[in-house]
């Protein structure tokens, strides 16, 4: 055991904490650090690795609460924007596109908190662009996440809501970006083995993080949301 792992192993527990929560965050997180600690592209793919098992796990502890046809363009969606990001992985820098995502995800978190985020979004335009876009970064950076955290924030759902909703969209579209993972040769046998060894952590964190959230109500869920969406775009503007 060596302290590059130790620090790998601390990175993703608190990123699986961070999932567990809020339904979506990990690669947010664990991006942020484990680039220094693991070659990009295989932190990518572990944290993809992860998330298929827990947002499955956290579906049927929400399963009640999903909304299949409150989530079906967002689904549509993905599956488009998937291949043009698995691409983008395999050929592309990302430097640019991070810092774009942070810079989207630090103005949103100003308009939250000066009041001028959108309650409600309407049409079908929305839920397909906002699919579109996290596949795209899904496959490409690892970061499915904003574009979809930041449409289900103008949808009026409740917290489990949101979160069940997230975790349904999530298994698919991080499932289908394994698959292009798969395709493009991503998943080797280093990465399969990177992925078993941090499995205890990522399991660990990802529980706590699910126990906390029974007790969060919906005002802290949402300062939860957009301080980890802060953070994290800050993070990634800085980083690159």
């Amino acid at each position: 055991m060596t302290l590059a792992w130790v620090a790998a192993a601390a990175v993703i527990t608190a990123a699986s904490f961070v999932l567990g929560l809020a339904g979506f965050g990990n690669a947010l997180v664990a991006l942020a650090f484990l680039p220094y600690l693991m070659a990009p592209a295989d932190a990518i793919v572990i944290l993809t690795i992860y998330t298929v098992p827990f947002s499955a796990a956290m579906l049927v502890q929400l399963r009640r609460d999903v909304e299949p046809r409150a989530i079906a363009d967002l689904l549509v969606g993905t599956l488009a924007g998937t291949p043009l990001g698995v691409w983008g992985l395999a050929a592309l820098p990302v430097s640019a596109l991070n810092r774009l995502i942070g810079l989207m995800l630090v103005v949103a978190f100003v308009l939250e908190s000066r009041g001028l985020y959108p309650e409600r979004l309407r049409g079908r335009g929305w839920g397909l662009g906002a699919g579109v876009a996290s596949g795209v970064l899904g496959g490409a950076v690892g970061t499915p996440g904003p574009p979809v955290v930041l449409y289900s924030a103008t949808q009026g759902w409740t917290v489990r809501g949101i979160k069940a909703n997230l975790q349904a969209f999530f298994l698919v579209n991080q499932t289908a970006i394994l698959v292009g993972y798969w395709w493009a040769g991503l998943l080797t046998r280093e990465v399969w083995g990177l992925a078993a060894s941090f499995a205890l952590p990522a399991i660990a964190g990802a529980a706590a993080g699910a126990l906390l959230f029974e007790r969060v109500d919906q005002r802290r869920f949402r300062q939860i949301v957009f301080a980890i969406i802060l953070v994290s775009g800050l993070v990634l503007l800085v980083r690159g």
